[in-house]
């Protein structure tokens, strides 16, 4: 008999990023609202635990380019109350935490 998949094994997830982020121009014009102080983050989404997938993510595994190069570690904090979820309300969630977050004054990559 197949495995079945648990329907609510995805997770949106957050990385600090090094403040050396805010040399790139795509971060900095994707973050024109940016309180300085406040750190830089990467919202994402994974079927994978997200302790996993940063890791996939330090050792350049399906890596953004910058979680790859600035990437410090998760955060939590910002993050744990939503997971898991399923697949769709995860694709959604990592937008709407994105926005609410950016709208709060933190520079974020979404991609």
């Amino acid at each position: 008999m197949p495995r079945r998949k648990r329907p609510d094994h995805h997770h949106v997830y957050v990385v600090l990023l090094s403040e050396r982020v805010w040399n790139e121009p795509a971060y900095r014009k994707a973050n024109p609202g940016h309180d300085v102080l406040k750190p830089c983050l990467y919202v994402g989404m994974t079927g994978l635990d997200p302790d996993l997938r940063f890791d996939k993510h330090m050792a350049g595994v399906q890596a953004n380019r910058f979680v790859l190069k600035y990437g410090v570690r998760l955060m939590p904090e910002l993050y744990e109350v939503y997971n898991p979820m399923p697949y769709e309300a995860a694709r959604e969630m990592e937008v709407e935490l994105a926005i609410g977050l950016r709208e709060a004054g933190y520079g974020v990559w979404q991609a």
